[in-house]
């Protein structure tokens, strides 16, 4: 209570006494009027006092909601600062995060420094062995034999690009429907002879497996889809790349062990890669290498079938082999499920798929009314060259980040691959 206060108090009580003994004697005197005067001063004595008492009431009320905003201020700090602390913490973590991953490529990479130098040895030796009639005639167009023998000019340009590294990376996008959003890209490779030229898959493949050169290409296809993946997704985490295995790979008693091994190391990548294999391979596997299609499901990977011909397929099997995407040709989904020996009609296939946890991808859309079509199925996602064509990952990473063209040269290679590659 202010001293302002206690003197009003003080004053009032003070003056209801004088008037109090004024009204007394008066009123013993027989002066009537004076009594009265006196109570009149003795009321007015009790309302300075009542308001005295009621201005140290709301002063006392304002201390206490004063104390109120201040502890309440100081609470709002002690919150403040309690989630400066904790947005401190998240910070520190996620530069931690950071570092880890920095320090694991890292390692990988002084990894592959290692196997590059193993690798280039080898290669220099064999250089020294070879005669110079070996050389690729840069006019001549390989070809293959009639007797399905791979040309020996087919091959060694096979070689040559691989052991010059040689080999790039395309993306083409996949997109959901009907938005048109897109939420995968498809990882595909292409070969570059000594003067330039692309050589397309349908023209490698069949001369590279014989001799046992398609785990070169998928081994430097799997490590530059690790690569492009760990980029796309520290910006974009919903984004995936489909990587493709051919059968020989998965058939490859040396190379997919090494595979699986590779892969159990970077399985925080399992929500962003699907392994792809085609379906002659996946109906033709042995027991052992549907071991390795469960392994690899096991750690998370989801898995895709392509160049699907026929649909008279045990889905609940490919469930269990862990595929959760199967693409189907778009005309043969329009006009073509019966020579497919597909034992539903288009319209009730993806819930027979939906039925086994898969998802259905219309493959090769290249027109507008495809789409019209393809939307009355239920289609999942759509891909082909009217959503975008492959484009190399040069165009498409460096566009994004400069460093990784740093990175788009580097291959993996196992010994026994290096050997191969030698052959």
């Amino acid at each position: 209570m202010t001293s302002f206060v206690r003197l009003g108090i003080t004053s009032a009580l003070a003056l209801m006494a004088a008037a109090f003994a004024w009204a007394l004697i008066a009123f013993a005197r027989a002066d009537l009027f004076s009594a009265v005067l006196g109570g009149l001063f003795l009321l007015f004595a009790a309302q300075a006092l009542f308001t005295a008492i009621l201005d140290a009431h709301k002063e006392r009320q304002f201390a206490e909601d004063m104390d109120q905003l201040r502890a309440a201020n100081l609470s709002i700090r002690s919150e403040l600062e309690d989630a400066r602390e904790k947005m401190t913490d998240v910070s520190l973590a996620l530069a931690k995060k950071t570092e880890l991953q920095e320090k694991k490529m890292v390692g990988e990479l002084q990894i592959i420094e290692g196997l590059i130098r193993e690798f280039a040895g080898s290669i220099a030796n064999r250089a020294k062995r070879e005669s110079p009639q070996s050389a690729v005639e840069p006019n001549r167009t390989p070809a293959v034999r009639s007797n399905g023998l791979a040309d020996p000019v087919m091959l060694e340009m096979i070689r040559r690009s691989l052991e010059e590294n040689r080999v790039d990376l395309y993306l083409q996008p996949v997109v959901s429907l009907p938005q048109r959003k897109v939420r995968f890209y498809e990882a595909l490779s292409r070969l570059r002879s000594d003067d330039g030229t692309v050589i397309m898959p349908a023209q490698y493949i069949k001369v590279a497996a014989p001799a046992g050169l398609m785990s070169v290409v998928d081994n430097l296809l799997l490590f530059r889809c690790v690569q492009v993946v760990r980029r796309l997704t520290q910006k974009q985490r919903e984004i995936g790349v489909f990587c493709n295995i051919s059968g020989h790979t998965l058939a490859d008693t040396e190379f997919f062990p090494q595979f699986l091994d590779f892969m159990h190391h970077n399985r925080d990548l399992a929500g962003q890669i699907v392994f792809e294999f085609d379906q002659a391979s996946v109906l033709s596997a042995r027991a052992s290498e549907e071991a390795n299609l469960r392994y690899l499901s096991g750690l998370g990977f989801r898995l895709s079938m392509d160049q699907v011909k026929k649909l008279d397929l045990d889905f609940a099997k490919l469930k269990r082999l862990g595929f959760s995407f199967l693409k189907v040709r778009a005309e043969t989904l329009i006009s073509g499920m019966k020579s497919a020996q597909a034992a539903v009609a288009a319209e009730d296939l993806k819930d027979l798929l939906a039925r086994n946890g898969i998802n259905l991808i219309a493959e090769r859309i290249e027109e507008e009314k495809s789409v019209v079509q393809l939307l009355d199925f239920q289609v999942d996602f759509g891909q082909g060259y009217l959503f975008g064509e492959p484009r190399p990952i040069r165009d498409m990473a460096e566009a994004h980040d400069p460093r990784a063209k740093d990175t788009a040269n580097v291959q993996i290679l196992s010994s026994g691959l290096v050997r191969r590659l030698a052959g």
